[in-house]
């Protein structure tokens, strides 16, 4: 499964809210070990912002703590933009 993301693809949580992916960013530290960030736009007319680390993002569903979730991953694609 392809788990590079772009900007405008819309995914669904595994708790169900939709968002858009307004892109990936790089985090600013001083170190020079910058991580990957998504930064995704919630569809629900509240326009939320969120950032989340690149890899949390693309992580599965804890099973043991969600038994009820049948989707795979934290957020699965639903509609992309080429």
């Amino acid at each position: 499964m392809n788990r590079e993301w772009k900007a405008a693809d819309i995914v669904r949580h595994f708790k169900g809210n939709m968002y858009i992916i307004v892109g990936i960013a790089k985090e600013a530290t001083n170190s020079g070990d910058a991580k990957d960030k998504v930064v995704y736009k919630r569809l629900d007319g509240t326009g939320e912002l969120w950032v989340r680390d690149l890899n949390e993002f693309n992580s599965e569903v804890d099973h043991e703590k969600y038994p009820d979730v049948t989707q795979k991953f934290r957020f699965e694609l639903v509609e992309t933009h080429n």
